[in-house]
């Protein structure tokens, strides 16, 4: 599998987590989930994750997406529970909120990340959100 870069610049969060903002320019951000601190995307021109990746803008906001394949316990999801295998996370921006969302790899459905909707007052904070959400439920090794 390539290794793309996934910029990211702005506040972070994934699943469940809490973000704080930085510049762009600076770290981007650092994610606090439930058991401790997540992880902390830099700014500018910093890489992260496995998986191909995307950005689209939609009528509604902005969207991230990458293809993922997450560790043995797959992704919990609210509509249909735990996924497994190859999937495509997508994150999104609208309405002043920042919601991952999760498919099986080339399907029409999408599914809400569990805990994965969180308050995003800086647009510009989407990159680094992704770019966490990617570091936390990419696990192609297990």
């Amino acid at each position: 599998m390539d290794d793309p870069a996934v910029t990211g610049d702005g506040a972070g969060t994934a699943g469940a987590a809490a973000a704080t903002a930085a510049d762009s320019n600076g770290t981007a951000g650092t994610a606090t989930g439930g058991n401790g601190t997540a992880g902390t995307a830099t700014g500018g021109n910093g890489t992260a994750g496995t998986g191909s990746a995307g950005a689209t803008t939609a009528a509604t906001g902005e969207s991230r997406t990458a293809d993922i394949v997450p560790g043995p316990g797959g992704v919990m999801t609210d509509e249909v529970g735990v996924v497994t295998g190859e999937l495509t996370l997508r994150t999104e921006s609208t309405g002043g909120q920042v919601v991952l969302r999760v498919q099986y790899r080339d399907a029409d459905e999408w599914y809400t990340v569990t805990g994965g909707r969180a308050p995003l007052s800086d647009p510009g904070g989407l990159d680094a959100v992704h770019t966490i959400a990617v570091g936390l439920l990419n696990r192609p090794e297990g």
